[in-house]
């Protein structure tokens, strides 16, 4: 039997939450897993629960997966300090710096997730569906200027929200801004029509549904949020929306899983035997082809692994 999650806070950006299985015969913590996205969606939480009982069943003694939250620079940066045995981030530069000055023993492609622009269905920035990622956030700027100039009657404004808070997602929207030559958080007053507010994705998303903003979101927090904030928002361009791997794709997202190199000497043995359990085809990958939400799949195995999942938006 699993039981619910404790609940603790670390500070006003991170959260612990502990899975085990049988609460009078639990060793103590054996896995600390650093994320932001994926934890919140319940993937981390899966994923937990399915090794725990995998090494249950090889004869181990039940044991707790604790998962931190955290957007990939913090996760990065505890995953350095030794404060976590795993980090699952997105940003592959940062990733293989921690691999060279041997803060992180090993990396693995985890699974595949994408970026998705959303918008009010308003549509004031006049998106049109054959337009590529960049036209549409250069139209985002332009009339985002142009409104917030001659603010519209019959409309809302075009606005834009930012996490700003060195996440993954917010990597991927500066270099969406810096690749059309624009750098809307260094304007004098960006917040006419460039909103920002640190937050992890499920509550990114929610403002930008109360707010009428347009936003980057991973597409799995969008597979997941209520349907009361996906009604009020448009998903105007979606990564690998051809069904297709294709690694020049400016909107994938893949997650990579980190094995820090200041494992706890009693708990070496454990982590290693997870990082091969994650890449398992029977293992972490089996959790990743049947994990959904309201009846779609929200992730899709590495492209090496050649087997993908799709769910329609």
């Amino acid at each position: 039997m699993l039981f619910p999650p404790l609940l603790r806070q670390i500070s006003h950006l991170q959260s612990c939450i502990r899975w085990r299985l049988r609460p009078s015969t639990v060793q103590g913590i054996r896995l600390r897993i650093a994320n932001g996205a994926a934890g919140q969606t319940g993937l981390v939480k899966a994923w937990a629960h399915a090794f725990i009982r995998y090494m249950v069943e090889k004869g181990h003694e039940p044991f707790q997966v604790t998962w931190y939250l955290s957007e990939s620079t913090e996760s990065l940066s505890l995953l350095s300090k030794g404060e976590v045995d795993f980090a699952l981030t997105y940003v592959p530069a940062a990733e293989a710096q921690l691999i060279h000055v041997g803060d992180a023993s090993e990396r693995v492609y985890a699974f595949r997730d994408q970026f998705v622009l959303v918008g009010p269905k308003s549509n004031p920035a006049g998106l049109k569906d054959d337009d590529d990622i960049f036209l549409m956030i250069n139209k985002i700027v332009c009339h985002g200027h142009a409104d917030a100039a001659n603010p519209p009657k019959d409309h809302p404004p075009t606005r834009f929200f930012s996490r700003s808070d060195r996440s993954a997602t917010n990597i991927k929207e500066s270099l969406l801004f810096l690749t059309i030559g624009q750098l809307p958080w260094a304007l004098n007053n960006p917040s006419t029509w460039y909103h920002r507010h640190q937050c992890f994705p499920r509550e990114a998303l929610k403002i930008a549904a109360s707010q009428s903003f347009y936003t980057l979101i991973d597409r799995g927090t969008w597979l997941d949020a209520a349907e009361d904030v996906t009604s009020a928002l448009k998903a105007f361009r979606i990564g690998g929306e051809d069904l297709k791997y294709d690694p020049t794709d400016f909107l994938l997202n893949p997650a990579h899983l980190l094995c820090g190199s200041r494992l706890r000497p009693d708990n070496e043995s454990i982590c290693k035997e997870f990082m091969k359990w994650v890449m398992a085809d029977e293992g972490g990958q089996r959790v990743i082809d049947t994990f959904e939400k309201n009846g779609r799949v929200l992730y899709t195995r590495p492209p090496s692994l050649k087997s993908v999942h799709w769910s329609s938006l």
